[in-house]
């Protein structure tokens, strides 16, 4: 029997940075059509509220393309309804002609959220379902804060999820599981709808056996991985189980698909993994851009911490919710892309308020120096964040350069 095919590490993290959208030409115009297609490329964006300097979304869309405006999502979300919100590993924004394979998650889900939040709620929530239903049902569009809290003895708090108010559960519950769809943003607050009455019903009509859909989400990850293991597949969209993913790679070993070998960094111990078979998913790897660029902490690139390890030697943990005492780099750091390369992280801040983009800390990897190539790289970045974000000019604190 032959041995595995062996993929050398520089050649493996090519491909995943051409699979995530990293390859292709930054400042290539970007219409609405070519966002939908990045969007598809990538299979769905990250969602999060944390505006350090930018919003999760906007700062993966904006690294792939220093074209893209906020904008453009809106339109494509709330106009178009090219795109719709839900649940991958975290909450996403996703093509909506993948929504009718979301329809195993969402029977999956009422069980599983239902018997969770049983326990954190006390099963409050459960008797507000129906009758929040039906008033979106009759009213149209909502937000959470027009429900109301039923108990209004009860102190008024800005917690989060844990203090949610039952109706306000029940909303998020029925988006989780399909019911109600998030028709647009007021601010970062969802507006909530039917699901019937936001999306068009070409998504919505179409049924998939539960094979096909796991046939389809492995498969859709694969080509967005382009080399993988079945752990790796089955966390991607996060739809199927990991046994589901080890069946259909081993169903087709050997056929379809074929095992390789990948090299990681500093020599380490090659990962054996899968690809489809007959192609070279190395050959004509696009070179990717040379200019330094800033990542948000949940660009897809680095989502799975240990796959960013092994491929890139580069050990990267957001430090949001480690005590301000124990950090080791700061609140929230960006890591550094340069070329193929995970070359540092940087600490910055838009403050708003002073129309300022701060620079706060900024790390670079062993054997990484600030060269004057490099510094110079960095400040070009730093313009384009400032740009992007609307800051009126990039600020350097002291002792920002650490070791």
């Amino acid at each position: 029997m032959s041995q595995p095919r062996v993929i050398d590490n520089r050649s493996a993290r090519r491909l995943f940075l051409a699979r995530q959208g990293l390859a292709f030409p930054p400042h290539r115009k970007l219409s609405d059509a070519g966002l939908l297609e990045l969007i598809e490329h990538l299979g769905f964006v990250q969602l999060d509220s944390i505006q350090t300097v930018e919003r999760a979304h906007h700062m993966i869309l904006f690294a792939r393309n220093q074209t893209y405006r906020h904008k453009q999502l809106a339109r494509l979300h709330e106009r178009e309804a090219a795109l719709f919100e839900n649940w991958t590993h975290d909450a996403a924004i996703i093509p909506s002609r993948f929504f009718p394979h979301w329809k195993l998650r969402f029977t999956r889900e009422e069980a599983r959220l239902r018997e969770r939040w049983r326990k954190w709620r006390d099963g409050d929530f459960e008797s507000e379902l129906a009758s929040v239903l039906q008033h979106v049902a009759d009213n149209g569009r909502v937000l959470a804060r027009e429900l109301g809290n039923d108990d209004e003895a009860k102190p008024k708090t800005n917690g989060g999820w844990w203090d949610w108010h039952p109706s306000k559960t029940a909303l998020e519950y029925l988006w989780r599981c399909g019911h109600l769809a998030v028709a647009a943003r007021d601010g970062f607050q969802k507006v909530y709808d039917l699901t019937e009455r936001t999306l068009p019903r070409a998504h919505l009509e179409p049924e998939f056996p539960e094979a096909e859909t796991v046939d389809w989400a492995c498969r859709a990850a694969l080509q967005r991985l382009g080399v993988a293991t079945s752990g790796e597949i089955a966390a991607f969209w996060d739809l199927v189980t990991p046994a589901e993913a080890k069946a259909w790679c081993l169903a087709r070993k050997d056929g379809e698909l074929e095992e390789v070998h990948i090299e990681t960094t500093e020599g380490g111990k090659p990962r054996a993994a899968f690809c489809f078979a007959g192609e070279d998913p190395c050959a004509e790897l696009p070179e990717p851009p040379k200019r330094l660029r800033v990542l948000s902490p949940f660009d897809p690139l680095i989502r799975d911490r240990k796959r960013t390890e092994r491929i890139f030697g580069f050990h990267y943990r957001i430090e949001v919710f480690v005590p301000a005492a124990k950090r080791k780099y700061g609140y929230y750091v960006f890591p550094l892309l340069e070329g193929d390369r995970l070359i540092g992280r940087i600490d910055m801040k838009h403050a708003r308020e002073r129309g300022e983009l701060r620079v706060k800390g900024l790390w670079l990897e062993p054997k990484v120096k600030l060269s004057a190539a490099r510094r110079g790289r960095l400040e070009a970045e730093l313009e384009r964040q400032r740009r992007f974000t609307g800051a009126g000019r990039v600020v350097f604190e002291k002792g920002w350069l650490r070791s």
